[in-house]
């Protein structure tokens, strides 16, 4: 352990702990908590499912914050930087406040009998969650990696489980249809605590699961719902009401559907986590989320979304349908080799009008070469062009330079996608005609 110095000497060395990247399953992850001693002292809320889990537990973190709670926050995966999956108090904790909670969970893994091995996910997820433990919190929000029965944090009861919007994917390791990955969503219940669902149509095994184990559900439609015009919109669930809130920050039809979940669970804890009506407008409206439909003023317009599921894209579709009119829209795009990528193309198809296809800096990646010949199997238009990049900053600066002022660029798909593009801060565009 000499030589494991810095955050990256640690998760290089996390990489090559356990033969599998994915081992589902809780006893080993389990273990070595108890070894570690690691308990909170504080309500905790967990959420899982597909899409909508970091807006959620953003929207969750600024009206907490507003409120003037001590925040923790775990979310998976980052964008450019580990260190952005743990925030305490709102802020992005640094590598070195890090390694003390690596070395914890070193130490347990190691001692205690026997040596337990652990994937990077579960050990980084057990450091981030030690870090947290420590750090005197009011509340604490972890978002779910992968499904949720088997996921490392899901070795923590929650005082209040939230499932967002259940969609295909993930599918060899969760189930093949909605019904089965609810299920596993499903697992970070517990009994007489509340779970919300905030899914406007959730799998049956979701509500089946909720009265097996006796917890306290919540479900959209049902015991809350949200109304609105263009100016404004209210919620109203069990026992309170929000009227005139403005639209949050994060932009996106799909946000209310989400918002509309968190203030559910806002309201489930009340007598715990009491907030006001002030703290949930202001936190609505100052919350911040890098990548969830974000839109980058400028000429070209610039739009950055993790959409990498059928779901997601088509609420991405929506949403650029939304934006007006544009002469050209040019999309780059880059994704897993695992996922399901025809539908995604399909649905979004209609609206781009140049395609940039691009390889990503991870094995599991498709190429950009694979990527164009899924799209040339399902394209409807034949006046669209494509070109295939070795990265996501070649293929946007290919864009850029074939753009004009009045078009916009989409850049989405996987995490990595939109992590390239961001890697040396946030991009601003200026139109050709306006460098001099």
């Amino acid at each position: 352990m000499k030589n494991l110095q810095t955050l990256d000497d640690w998760l290089a060395y996390c990489e090559h702990l356990h033969p599998k990247s994915i081992d589902m399953g809780l006893e080993r992850v389990k273990a070595v908590a108890q070894r570690m001693g690691l308990a909170f002292g504080c309500p905790i809320i967990t959420v899982a499912g597909t899409n909508g889990k970091g807006s959620t537990c953003a929207m969750l973190e600024a009206i907490l914050l507003q409120a003037g709670y001590r925040t923790g926050v775990f979310t998976s995966p980052h964008l450019v930087h580990f260190e952005e999956r743990c925030r305490i108090r709102g802020d992005i904790v640094s590598a070195e406040q890090l390694l003390p909670s690596f070395a914890k969970v070193e130490e347990a893994r190691k001692t205690g009998g026997s040596e337990i091995t652990l994937t990077y996910f579960e050990f980084t997820t057990l450091a981030i969650l030690q870090l947290l433990a420590d750090a005197n919190l009011d509340v604490v929000v972890l978002e779910v990696g992968l499904g949720g029965r088997l996921d490392a944090v899901n070795i923590l009861d929650t005082d209040c489980a939230v499932i967002t919007s259940i969609d295909l994917d993930h599918m060899e390791l969760l189930g093949n249809d909605r019904e089965s990955i609810g299920l596993e969503k499903a697992g970070i219940m517990r009994a007489g605590k509340p779970v919300v669902v905030s899914d406007p149509v959730p799998p049956q095994s979701i509500i089946d699961h909720a009265a097996a184990v006796g917890a306290d559900l919540w479900r959209f439609g049902t015991d809350f719902n949200f109304s609105g015009d263009k100016q404004q919109w209210g919620w109203a669930g069990r026992g309170r009401r929000y009227a005139g809130l403005a639209y949050p920050a994060l932009r996106g039809a799909n946000q209310l559907v989400n918002a509309s979940g968190v203030l559910a669970a806002l309201t489930a804890l009340r007598d715990r986590l009491p907030v006001t009506a002030q703290a949930v407008r202001n936190g609505l409206s100052m919350v911040e989320l890098p990548g969830r439909f974000q839109i980058i003023p400028g000429q070209p317009t610039l739009v950055l979304d993790v959409a990498h599921n059928p779901h997601s894209v088509a609420a991405l579709t929506e949403n650029l349908d939304a934006m007006g009119f544009y002469a050209c829209t040019h999309a780059v795009f880059g994704a897993m080799a695992d996922k399901d990528v025809a539908p995604m193309l399909a649905r979004i198809g209609p609206l781009v009008d140049k395609w940039y296809f691009t390889d990503l800096p991870t094995p599991r990646a498709a190429t950009g070469e694979a990527l164009q010949e899924k799209w040339q199997a399902v394209k409807t238009r034949t006046d669209v062009t494509s070109g295939t990049y070795k990265s996501p900053e070649l293929a946007l600066q290919a864009a850029i330079e074939a753009a004009d002022p009045a078009d916009r660029i989409v850049v989405f798909g996987s995490f990595y996608t939109v992590g390239g593009i961001l890697k040396g801060g946030v991009p601003r565009l200026f139109a050709k005609h306006l460098e001099s």
